[in-house]
C-alpha cells in the first residue's frame, strides 16, 4: 500500500478495521519491547537483589528518556508529519523529519550532561544506598552515555509511522528484541575469556541494537521515491518548523516528566521501607512498563488516525478514534491488571523467589492492579490528544497523578507512618484519577473549544 493510500484509509475506511491494522504490527513490535523488558529484569534479577534494587532506581529515568523520545517527541514528530502529509504539504512533511532529528540530537545531549553528571545525587535522593546505588549508577553511565542512540532510534520510527508505515519499525523492533535476547547475557556474564560487564551490559546490549535498527531507518528514508526523504531539503534549522513540532513536543514531553516523577516519587517513599521493599516495589511496578509498550503500540496509530484527520477538517471522526482506542487499550490493560491482582505469583516469580521481595510485590499488585484499566485509558488518550494537538488537559491528568502521590505518600510515610499496603492504595488511587480526568475532559468537549 502507498502511503497516499495509507493517508485515504485513515480518512475514509471503517474505523476499528483501520485502527486494528495500523496497530497490529506496532503491538507486535512492542510485545517484543516487553520482552525484553521482562527479559533484562530476569538477567538482573539472577545477579542479585541489590542489582534489581538499582535497576528500579534507573528505571523511571529511562523510562522518561524513552517516552519523551518515543512518546513526547516522537508522538509530535508523528503527528506532524501525518498532519503535513493529510493536509498534502508533502515537502513540509520531509524538512520536518530533518527538524526532528536535530531536536533528538540537542535533547540527547541534555540528558546525557544530566545523568552522567549528576547520576549519583540523583540516584541518591530516589533512595539509593551502598550495592543499589552502585548498580544504578553503573547501569545509567552506559545507558546515557549513548542517549543519542535511543533519541535518534525513536525518532526516525516516528517519522516512518507519521508517514503510515507501521511495519517497518515493528519489524525493526521485533528483530532487534531477539539480538538483544541473545547479547544481553553474554555482556552482563561475560563469555569465555571476556569479562562481563555486569549491570551495565543489559544497557551496552540496548544501545548495540537500536544503533542497527536507526541505520535501517536511514536507509528507508534516503530512498529517492520515499514520500518523507531526508536528502529532499538542506539540513538548516527552521523555526516554523520546530514551532510545529514542539508546540505539541513539549508539552507532551512534560506529561512522561510529570509521570516519571510520579514514579520518582513513589520510589523514594518506597525507600523508606528498605532496599527489600524497594526491590519487590522495583520488579512488581515493572509491569507497569510492560502495559506502556502496550498502549503505546495502539497510540502510535491513534496519534497517525487522529491527526491525519484533524489536519483534514474530520475533528468529529477524530473524536471518535480517540473513544474507540481508549477503550481497546482499557480493556487490555484492565485484563492484566485483573490477573495479576488474583495471582500476583504469575509475575513475580518470574524473577525472584526472595520471600522478603514477594512479600512487598504480591500485595502491591494486588491493590494496584485492578486499576490498571484507568492506566492504559489515560495512556491512550494521551497519544490521541497529541493527534489532535491538545495537551493541557493531558498535562492536568498527568500533575493529578503527582500531587496524588505526593501529598498521599508524604501522609503514609512521614505523618501516619503506615504500612507499604496503604502507600500502594494512595498509588492506585493516582491512576484512577489519571485515567478519569482525561476523559471527562475529552467527553465534556476539550478538543473542540
Amino acid at each position: 500500500m502507498t502511503a497516499q493510500n495509507r493517508v485515504q484509509q485513515m480518512l475514509h475506511a471503517p474505523l476499528l478495521p483501520t485502527l486494528l491494522q495500523l496497530a497490529t504490527p506496532n503491538v507486535m513490535g512492542l510485545f517484543a519491547t516487553t520482552v525484553v523488558i521482562g527479559y533484562d529484569g530476569y538477567i538482573l534479577g539472577r545477579v542479585g537483589a541489590d542489582a534489581l534494587a538499582g535497576i528500579a532506581l534507573v528505571f523511571p529515568l529511562s523510562m522518561l528518556m524513552l517516552q519523551m523520545s518515543a512518546g513526547g517527541i516522537g508522538g509530535a514528530t508523528t503527528a506532524a508529519v501525518a498532519r503535513a502529509l493529510g493536509a498534502g504539504r508533502h515537502e513540509d512533511a520531509s524538512r520536518l523529519a530533518q527538524q526532528a532529528l536535530l531536536i533528538a540530537a540537542l535533547l540527547a545531549v541534555l540528558f546525557m550532561v544530566a545523568l552522567l553528571g549528576f547520576g549519583r545525587g540523583i540516584f541518591s535522593g530516589m533512595g539509593g544506598r551502598g550495592a543499589a546505588l552502585g548498580a544504578a549508577l553503573a547501569y545509567a553511565q552506559v545507558l546515557f552515555g549513548g542517549a543519542a542512540v535511543i533519541w535518534f532510534t525513536n525518532v526516525l520510527a516516528a517519522v516512518v509511522r507519521g508517514a503510515g508505515n507501521m511495519l517497518l519499525p515493528s519489524l525493526l523492533l521485533l528483530g532487534t528484541a531477539l539480538l538483544h535476547l541473545a547479547l544481553a547475557p553474554l555482556l552482563v556474564f561475560g563469555w569465555g575469556p571476556l569479562p562481563g560487564m555486569g549491570v551495565g551490559g543489559a544497557a551496552a546490549s540496548t544501545l548495540a541494537v537500536n544503533a542497527l535498527s536507526a541505520l535501517v531507518m536511514v536507509a528507508y528514508l534516503l530512498r529517492p521515491q520515499g514520500v518523507v526523504n531526508l536528502r529532499r531539503t538542506a539540513w538548516l534549522p527552521r523555526a516554523a518548523l520546530w514551532r510545529d513540532i514542539l508546540r505539541v513536543g513539549l508539552p507532551a514531553s512534560l506529561s512522561p516528566v510529570i509521570s516519571n516523577a510520579s514514579i520518582a516519587v513513589a520510589t523514594g517513599f518506597v525507600g523508606h521501607y528498605g532496599t527489600a521493599a524497594l526491590a519487590g516495589y522495583g520488579v512488581a511496578a515493572r509491569l507497569e512498563y510492560i502495559l506502556v509498550p502496550i498502549a503505546f503500540g495502539f497510540g502510535t496509530a491513534l496519534t497517525a488516525m487522529v491527526a491525519t484527520n484533524m489536519g483534514a477538517g474530520q475533528s468529529a471522526r477524530a473524536v471518535r478514534v480517540a473513544w474507540l482506542g481508549g477503550g481497546v487499550v482499557a480493556a487490555i490493560t484492565g485484563t492484566i491488571g485483573v490477573v495479576t491482582a488474583i495471582a500476583p505469583g504469575l509475575w513475580m516469580n518470574l524473577f525472584t523467589q526472595d520471600a522478603e521481595v514477594l512479600g512487598v510485590g504480591a500485595p502491591y499488585l494486588r491493590i494496584v492492579g485492578g486499576c490498571y484499566a484507568f492506566f492504559g485509558l489515560g495512556l491512550a488518550l494521551f497519544f490521541a490528544s497529541q493527534g489532535a494537538g491538545r495537551m493541557l488537559w493531558p498535562l492536568t491528568a498527568s500533575m493529578g497523578r503527582l500531587v496524588v502521590l505526593v501529598v498521599g505518600g508524604w501522609l503514609c510515610v512521614h505523618v501516619f507512618e503506615t504500612s507499604a499496603t496503604a502507600l500502594f492504595a494512595v498509588i492506585a488511587f493516582s491512576l484512577v484519577v489519571y485515567g478519569s480526568t482525561l476523559a471527562i475532559a475529552i467527553r465534556m468537549g476539550s478538543w473542540t473549544r
